[in-house]
């Protein structure tokens, strides 16, 4: 595991060192074992490297053996001894035993197609010295991040945005449509960043940079051919066996590994396949809250207990708000997800003990975990529900109730469920994923703002990836496909890879190889979610090895009590972070409305906890990034 970074300039300008050293020191936190430059006239690349296969020759840049090819990867490939052993047949030579160089031979044999070789996650440039060129590629589901900037005189990239920002004359415009995006979201979806001249390489994408053009193109996605419909056994005894041989991939390392548990049925599913293949205890490491709706502990002490792991689990307090502002920094870009804090204080915990950790993520978006899906299941089931809650007045007297002071509860649900009720239909589960209503928007943004944006609609991307996949999957399909595609890419993955590697922790996930999501994808979604009962087919494949009390809990969510953090602990930073004379001078938002939501949400008329942190992610993001903390204009 690795970050990566690197340079090209379409002028006379000539690549240093020296600027390849300020690039990789802003992404030590990825890599503080080792680093290695390579400069090449114009173009030069860098990395910062975390030692986990082959320890001792595995260094980077690699070249191939004639030393016209040089790679920098950030990742792991799973399968390379297996794709080594196949490249040796044909005649290549290898000097190290990392998966690094597995890559760069993968790439002189089969050249773009090298990349349907590959089962891992990876981020990787390989440079070209004889044309100047670079190949750009990001893994299948976009589990490791790749950014990119270009214009007429500059090409740059980075596993981060900050190694970008170090090169001289990139520009720092902020995208209006992300903002819009963002606060609509709380994620910035692919290709997108919140810098107009900063894009993500989309997951499956590979680029190809030549001296002053680029191309991007798609090498992989989801096949949708729909259901093969066989038995509920057939297909939960294929499952088993491919999460089971996911896991066993995901276990070569040369350091120690472990894995998160939340007690939930994807995290401890991994652990309990962990369990039946490694020759020793699994390390499991846990995060709770003192607020009792929000803790999980109980249930993750339950998975420990049965496959006897080495367990070790941490409180996390409303003092970890002194995180904020770092937190900000190893984001690189706005994202509200309130789960970053328990994400980070696991990490660094595990961290101690073991430098990869396997996690559970995926599974919601495969096996249908949400209850949004849920909710959208009940409205098209009993339309009369829908009708109701669609009426101004039935709105008006649910959203009236004061919002629960705990994570759920019966009044929290039905706010929640109005609240999606008044978005387009055509967004579907999607409608309980959206944080700001179009008349929020008005009253939010500012005029120079609305006048910019001049109308964009903040759900086409959600509405063109429901589109590819209306004719070819059922609705439950559908609807995990866009969340594949939006939500788990650059909101959880994006979460996950950055909290991870804040820590120098490597974080796997064997719900997302390439096979298992296919498969998922071949599941009519009757068997996904039956009845109430979400995650079905999982459970089936799964029924032997994990209890009851696990397979058929409620979903809780991994979340934090930050609408009670904001009315307290954090209140002195949001009145100083939203205060009315920086959101003036700044001009995006109108500043008497950001002083309702506070006043609304302190005296605990309403929850407006999504929006206030997202706004607050915004600001202190602008602190960080942008000079002065102003916009440039």
């Amino acid at each position: 595991m690795c970050g990566i970074c690197g340079v090209a300039f379409n002028s006379s300008q000539k690549a240093d060192s020296h600027l390849l050293q300020r690039m990789c020191r802003t992404i030590v936190h990825r890599g503080p074992d080792d680093e290695g430059i390579f400069v090449d006239g114009r173009a030069g690349i860098g990395m910062r490297r975390l030692s986990i296969i082959d320890l001792q020759t595995g260094q980077q840049p690699q070249f191939n053996e004639t030393g016209d090819f040089a790679i920098v990867f950030n990742g792991e490939i799973y399968n390379f001894q297996e794709l080594r052993r196949t490249l040796q047949q044909k005649g290549h030579t290898f000097c190290t035993n990392s998966d690094t160089e597995t890559i760069l031979h993968a790439y002189e044999e089969y050249g773009e197609k090298c990349l349907q070789y590959l089962n891992g996650m990876f981020g990787f440039a390989i440079y070209d010295k004889q044309s100047g060129s670079f190949f750009l590629a990001r893994d299948r589901i976009g589990i490791k991040p790749l950014y990119y900037y270009f214009d007429e005189k500059i090409f740059a990239f980075g596993s981060e945005i900050k190694p970008i920002l170090e090169v001289e004359g990139t520009d720092r415009t902020v995208d209006t449509e992300a903002l819009n995006l963002f606060l609509t979201f709380e994620y910035i979806p692919a290709p997108r960043s919140i810098f107009k001249f900063i894009r993500k390489v989309p997951p499956g994408h590979y680029l190809i940079y030549r001296p002053h053009q680029i191309e991007v193109k798609k090498y992989w996605d989801v096949e949708l051919d729909g259901p093969k419909y066989r038995n509920e056994e057939e297909y939960a005894e294929e499952l088993r066996g491919l999460l089971q041989d996911s896991v066993r991939l995901r276990l070569i390392s040369d350091v120690p590994l472990g894995a998160f548990l939340s007690g939930g049925i994807d995290s401890s599913t991994v652990v309990a396949l962990m369990a039946q293949v490694m020759d020793r205890p699994v390390k499991t490491f846990s995060i709770g809250f003192e607020d009792q709706s929000y803790n999980e502990l109980n249930y993750a002490r339950l998975i420990a207990k049965r496959f006897q792991t080495e367990h070790t689990e941490f409180i996390i307090r409303p003092d970890a708000i002194e995180l904020v502002e770092k937190l900000v920094y190893h984001l690189d870009e706005p994202l509200g997800d309130f789960s970053i804090f328990p994400t980070y204080l696991v990490s660094k915990m595990a961290r101690d003990h073991v430098t990869v950790i396997l996690s559970g993520d995926g599974g919601d978006e495969l096996f249908g975990g949400y209850e949004t899906y849920i909710a959208d299941r009940l409205v098209r089931k009993y339309g009369i529900a829908g009708q109701v809650f669609r009426r101004k007045t039935v709105q008006k007297l649910v959203l009236a109730l004061p919002p629960q002071k705990q994570k759920k509860g019966l009044i929290n649900k039905l706010r929640r469920f109005a609240e999606g009720m008044q978005y387009p239909e055509d967004l579907q589960h999607v409608r309980w994923m959206i944080f700001l209503s179009d008349p929020d928007r008005m009253r939010l943004f500012s005029d120079d703002l609305k006048a910019e944006l001049n109308g964009t609609v903040p759900y086409q991307f959600i509405r063109e990836y429901f589109n590819r996949a209306h004719a070819r999957l059922d609705l439950l399909n559908q609807q995990n496909f866009v969340d594949l595609k939006t939500y788990l890419v650059d909101d959880i993955l994006v979460k996950v890879d950055r909290m991870s590697m804040a820590t120098s922790l490597e974080a796997r996930v064997p719900f997302l190889d390439h096979r298992v999501v296919q498969k998922a994808f071949e599941i009519p979604g009757d068997w996904k979610i039956r009845g109430k009962d979400t995650k079905y087919i999982l459970k089936k494949a799964m029924r032997d090895l994990l209890p009851r009390e696990i397979l058929y809990r409620d979903k809780q969510g991994f979340s934090i009590p930050i609408k009670n953090w904001i009315r307290e602990e954090l209140r002195e930073m949001m009145l100083d972070v939203l205060n009315e004379r920086k959101l003036a001078q700044q001009g995006y938002f109108n500043p008497a409305y950001v002083n309702r939501l506070i006043e609304e949400h302190l005296s605990g008329k309403e929850n407006h906890s999504h929006r206030l942190w997202a706004l607050m992610m915004f600001e202190l993001w602008c602190e960080k990034f942008l000079s002065n903390g102003k916009v440039p204009t």
